[in-house]
């Protein structure tokens, strides 16, 4: 059953003859428990693509429904995991996971609150640093902290805006197997952007491709049938791996290729012409003369 639909979505930036249609006609669903990662060239829409589901922005035209319902703004159903961690600095970790919990679950009483906090800063692996602030941790464990924090919220749907991206290989690496086990542990349903083709592989259940914008719209999917948990090591050797990554990147090239066959700009130079200088004269300084300067 799909919990999340888009339906003839559309969206634009600007007025008049400076307007860009970022997204056109974008059709999705996705079912209840899944993991889907769109991937796609940088500037194709992808963060655009993520708030209007998660309700920062409004499309132009079609629908956003979540379990059937429009979605009209942000909403704790929702929970986000942004590329910038956009943890307060000011806070501990602790403290950053509970504004969330605070917000979603006002009623809940202190000691449950608390236990509940604590399960998702375990579950991340962040218990010995849940008193230090974001400035003492590093780029990977600031990313952990986002995570704690989202899934602390008990969102209905789980939304990454390319969270993994600015890490190094290696942190990258292993915040990809724990999100995988903290998604295996809930099954909350997954959306990820990327522009990783593996990630996407080592992650999800369907991959899908959008294409190179203005106008950028959703591809064909890819099911990505290899047993999990996948490690990048293990399947690296795996036939269906190669022919899958083959043929998303195939896509993608051809996508790329295409666009930049029939995409070109026509600027409209000003009509200058060139002021020819009049003659210049000397004449000697005669007696007495003032020289003006300027």
């Amino acid at each position: 059953m799909a919990i999340l639909e888009l339906k003839n979505i559309s969206k634009s930036y600007g007025t008049g003859y400076q307007k860009t249609e970022v997204l056109s006609d974008v059709n999705l669903s996705v079912n209840e428990g899944e993991f889907v990662a769109i991937v796609g060239f940088t500037g194709s829409g992808k963060t655009t693509l993520i708030n209007l589901i998660n309700g920062l922005l409004s499309p132009d035209s079609g629908q956003v429904l979540l379990k059937g319902k429009p979605v009209t703004g942000p909403g704790p159903d929702r929970g986000v995991i942004f590329q910038n961690y956009s943890i307060l600095p000011w806070l501990t970790v602790y403290q950053n996971v509970k504004l969330a919990v605070d917000e979603v679950f006002p009623e809940m009483p202190k000691k449950d609150k608390d236990n509940h906090i604590r399960k998702y800063i375990d579950m991340v692996s962040l218990t010995p640093a849940a008193e230090k602030r974001p400035a003492e941790l590093s780029g990977g464990m600031r990313q952990r902290v986002s995570v704690a924090r989202a899934l602390a919220m008990n969102p209905e749907v789980l939304l990454m805006d390319e969270p993994l991206s600015a890490l190094d290989a290696l942190t990258r690496g292993t915040l990809q197997k724990e999100i995988i086990n903290i998604w295996s542990k809930d099954k909350k349903t997954a959306l990820l952007i990327t522009n990783d083709v593996d990630e996407g592989i080592i992650m999800a259940d369907r991959i899908i491709p959008l294409t190179i914008g203005p106008g950028a719209t959703l591809g064909p999917e890819f099911s990505v049938n290899i047993a999990r948990p996948r490690n990048i090591m293990d399947i690296n050797n795996n036939s269906e791996y190669k022919k899958l990554r083959n043929e998303v990147l195939e896509y993608l090239i051809e996508v790329g290729a295409s666009r930049s066959q029939h995409t070109s700009t026509t600027y409209q130079l000003p009509d200058l012409k060139p002021v020819m200088p009049g003659r210049i004269t000397f004449r000697k300084k005669k007696a007495n003369e003032k020289v003006k300067y300027f």
